[in-house]
C-alpha cells in the first residue's frame, strides 16, 4: 500500500527533493489517494522543515511544488497515502508535523492503540488536527524527544560505534542520540504495524526510521543513502540495498547507516556501500537490486498493464532459466531445507491472496499429480483463524509478488510456530516473506507496476511447476528422464505464449465491449482457477460484475444467471483429455441454448467448438497442466480492452493497492 521514500545527501540542492519525487512516481503502482513531501537542509545555519501535501495524484503535488517551490535541501521524505484512519483529505495526508512543528513523520501501517494515546495527549494539552494515527505518533516522538534526558555521551551501543561516527554536516550528536532513543522508546509501546520515517530540525542531515511488520529497505551509495518501502524507490540511484528487520531502528546519514535492535544494540553500520555487521551472519542483509530501470517505464505502450502482458514470455523464460546443475538435476534458488526433510513431507499447503491464490490453485493440480501428496490452497487471511492441521511434516508454500503481503506474512509465522517448513515464491529478493522463509524460489519477472497482476501470475505458476518437479525429483516420484521431459515441454511454453500475443494483442474480435455489464467464466481442471482469475481481472480494472465457476457447477445454480445476450467465457480443455473435453463442450451447448454470447478458448485444430461459439480464441496445443500459461493471456487482454473501452485507468484502478501491507 502506501509508498515511502527518503533521501539523505551530502549537498544542498534539488537532488534530495527530486530523488524522493522520482521514487514516489515509481511507487504509484502501490495505490494511493494523496501525496506529500517534507525537506530539511543540513547546510543551513538555521534549518527548518518545509513541507507540502496534496490530495489526488502525484501530478497535483508536482504542480503545487512547481508553483511554490520548497527550499533546497539535503534531506527529504515523501509519502503516497492509501487511507486507513480518516478520509481522503489534505489534512490527513502525510507528512504529519509534531505540535511544535519541529518533527515531520511519514508512516505506512496501522497503529492499533493510537486512540488511547490521542486521548492521553489531549489531557496534556496536545490536540490533534487530523483523524490519522500517524499524527499521534509524531506528537509522541516530539514529546519523548523533549523529555529524553541529555546523554552523558553519544554512545548508543556496547560495541562502541556512536552516532557521532555517522558525521553529517551541522549535527549535534546529543540531539541525534535523543531522537534515536525517543524512537526506540515510543515504538516499544506501539501496537500494530508500521514503517516510520522522521525528520527533526534539531537533527539536520539525518532520517531516523523504524519498522514492524511493514516493508523498509535502505539503498547505499557513494553519493548518499536512501530509504524506501520498495527497492524500486531508489533503483535508478543505486543497486546496493540493505534489508531492515523486524522491530529495528535505522539511522541514515549521507555517509553511513546505523541499524539498532529494539534494545538499542548495534546490529550493523555502513560506510558508503560497505557493511560492517556485529554478527557475521548479518552480512547477508546486503543484496544487489536486479531490477533494470528501463523496466519501470512504459517503453512506448499506453499502459503498464499492456506492457506487462506482453512481457510474459520473457518473464516465464527468465523464471525457468538456469535451473539445472552440472549433472542435469533440477535446482532451486535459496534452499535451506534438506532433501531428507523434503522426502519426509506428507502434505503441502499453499497460502496466498488474490491472483497469487489462483496461481496456487493451478500449482495444486501439478504438485498432486507429480508428487502424489495432498496439496491444499488456503487464502492467507483465513489460514490461521481456522486452526489448520500443520505439523513438522508440512511444507507451507507462500506465494506473493511483493513478498510483503501482510496476510501471507502472518500465515507463515503461524505455520512456523506449528513446526512447518516454509518455502516462499516471491518476485522481490530481500522482502519480508523471503527473509522469514526456510527457502526461496524467485520469479524473475522484473518489476510489475500495474495494480492488476499479469506477468507475476504466469511467473508464479511457472515457479510452482518447478517446485512440483523438484519435489518429485527428491522424493523419487518421477524418474530423471521424466522430469527432463516435463521441463523441456515447460521451456517451450514462452514461445506458445508469444503466439497468443501475436494473434490477439491488437484485436480480440469482440465488438461493443462498452455495452457488456456482466461476464461469467467457466473452466474445468486447471481451467477453473484460470476462469476465476479472468473474472478477477474484469472486477479489478473494468469494475464489472464477473464470476468464475467450475463448469461442473453450472447446473447446480449458476445457469440461472444465463439469459439472452449474457457473455459467457468458456475455457475448453485439450481434446487429448476427452473425458474433460466432452463435458465442457456440453456446457457451451447448454448456455448457448439459453441465448448466451459464447466466447470460447480452444486449442488450434479443435473444430468441435465451432458450432456453438460466437467467438473462438485459439491457443497452441499444450500439455494439460501447462495450458493456464496460454489461456490466461486472452482473458487478461479481454479485461484490458474492456476497461479501455470504458475509459478507465487500467494501471491504477479505484480503491486498490498493489501490495496489501496491512491486515
Amino acid at each position: 500500500m502506501c509508498g515511502i521514500v527518503g533521501a539523505v545527501l551530502p549537498k544542498a540542492g534539488k537532488t534530495a527533493e527530486e530523488t524522493v519525487l522520482e521514487g514516489l512516481s515509481r511507487l504509484e503502482y502501490r495505490g494511493y489517494d494523496s501525496a506529500g513531501i517534507a525537506v530539511l537542509d543540513a547546510t543551513s545555519p538555521h534549518p527548518e522543515i518545509a513541507w507540502r501535501k496534496e490530495v489526488g495524484k502525484l501530478s497535483g503535488l508536482l504542480a503545487s511544488l512547481e508553483e511554490q517551490p520548497l527550499p533546497q535541501a539535503t534531506t527529504a521524505i515523501g509519502h503516497t497515502r492509501w487511507a486507513t484512519h480518516g478520509g481522503v483529505t489534505r489534512v490527513n495526508a502525510h507528512p504529519h508535523l509534531s505540535y511544535d512543528g519541529k518533527l515531520a513523520l511519514i508512516h505506512n501501517g496501522i497503529i492499533e492503540n493510537a486512540e488511547g494515546y490521542r486521548l492521553h495527549l489531549k489531557q496534556q494539552g496536545i490536540n490533534t488536527i487530523s483523524e490519522t494515527d500517524t499524527e499521534v505518533v509524531a506528537h509522541l516522538l516530539e514529546r519523548a524527544f523533549l523529555t529524553e534526558p541529555a546523554p552523558a555521551d553519544t554512545k548508543l551501543t556496547p560495541q562502541g560505534f556512536t552516532v557521532a561516527d555517522l558525521d553529517p554536516d551541522n549535527l549535534q550528536p546529543e540531539n541525534l542520540s535523543r531522537l534515536v532513543r525517543s524512537m526506540l522508546r515510543v515504538t516499544r509501546d506501539l501496537e500494530g504495524s508500521f514503517t516510520l520515517l522522521a525528520l527533526h530540525q534539531d537533527c539536520p542531515g539525518v532520517i531516523v526510521a523504524a519498522r514492524r511488520s511493514s516493508p523498509l529497505v535502505v539503498g547505499l551509495s557513494e553519493e548518499g543513502n536512501y530509504l524506501g518501502s520498495d527497492v524500486l524507490a531508489f533503483a535508478s540511484r543505486t543497486k546496493q540495498a540493505l534489508e531492515i528487520g523486524q522491530d529495528e531502528v535505522v539511522v541514515v546519514t549521507p555517509t553511513g547507516v546505523l541499524v539498532l535492535d529494539q534494545s538499542g544494540n548495534q546490529i550493523l553500520h555502513t560506510r558508503a556501500t560497505q557493511v560492517f555487521p556485529v554478527n557475521p551472519a548479518e552480512a547477508k542483509r546486503a543484496f544487489e537490486v536486479d531490477f533494470a530501470t528501463d523496466r519501470v517505464t512504459k517503453e512506448g505502450f499506453s499502459t503498464f498493464m499492456e506492457k506487462e502482458i506482453r512481457e510474459q514470455p520473457r518473464a516465464v523464460a527468465q523464471t525457468l532459466d538456469d535451473r539445472l546443475d552440472a549433472n542435469g538435476a533440477l535446482t532451486l534458488d535459496e534452499l535451506r531445507i534438506t532433501t531428507d526433510i523434503l522426502r519426509g513431507i506428507d502434505s503441502v499447503i499453499i497460502v496466498a491472496c488474490g491472483t497469487a491464490a489462483y496461481a496456487g490453485q493451478v500449482a495444486r493440480y501439478a504438485i498432486e499429480h507429480w508428487c502424489r501428496i495432498p496439496c491444499e490452497v488456503e487464502l492467507a487471511h483465513e489460514f490461521r483463524y481456522r486452526d489448520p492441521v500443520v505439523s513438522v511434516r508440512t511444507l507451507v508454500v507462500a506465494i506473493s509478488q511483493s513478498g510483503e503481503t501482510m496476510d501471507t506474512i502472518m500465515a507463515i509465522r503461524h505455520a512456523r510456530e506449528q513446526g512447518a517448513r516454509v518455502l516462499a515464491v516471491v518476485n522481490t529478493p530481500g522482502s519480508t516473506i523471503s527473509r522469514e522463509a526456510d527457502a526461496v524460489l524467485l520469479t524473475h519477472a522484473g518489476p510489475e507496476i500495474a495494480v492488476a497482476s499479469t506477468k507475476a501470475f504466469t511467473a508464479q505458476i511457472s515457479a510452482c511447476y518447478l517446485l512440483g518437479l523438484y519435489l518429485a525429483q527428491v522424493r523419487g516420484n518421477k524418474y530423471a528422464d521424466e522430469i527432463a521431459d516435463y521441463l523441456e515441454k515447460l521451456q517451450q511454453m514462452p514461445a506458445r505464449m508469444q503466439t497468443v500475443l501475436d494473434r490477439y494483442a491488437s484485436h480480440l474480435g469482440v465488438e461493443n465491449l462498452e455495452a457488456i455489464k456482466s461476464v461469467l467464466f467457466l473452466g474445468r481442471h486447471v481451467g477453473y482457477p484460470v476462469a476465476m482469475e479472468g473474472a478477477l481481472k474484469l472486477k479489478e480494472i473494468a469494475y464489472l460484475h464477473a464470476e468464475g465457476f467450475a463448469a461442473g457447477e453450472l447446473k447446480h445454480g449458476p445457469i440461472a444467471l444465463v439469459e439472452p445476450g449474457q457473455p459467457v467465457v468458456i475455457i475448453v480443455p485439450t481434446p487429448r483429455r476427452p473425458e474433460l473435453h466432452r463435458k465442457v463442450v456440453s456446457n457451451i451447448e447448454e448456455v448457448r441454448a439459453r441465448g448466451a454470447l459464447t466466447l470460447v478458448i480452444a486449442e488450434d485444430g479443435d473444430e468441435s467448438v465451432n458450432a456453438f461459439a460466437d467467438v473462438v480464441w485459439r491457443v497452441p496445443a499444450s500439455p494439460t497442466l501447462y495450458r493456464p500459461l496460454v489461456d490466461v493471456i486472452t482473458l487478461q487482454l479481454f479485461a484490458l480492452r474492456m476497461a479501455q473501452a470504458l475509459g478507465l485507468d487500467v494501471d491504477q484502478p479505484r480503491n486498490l493497492a498493489k501490495s496489501v501491507t496491512v491486515e
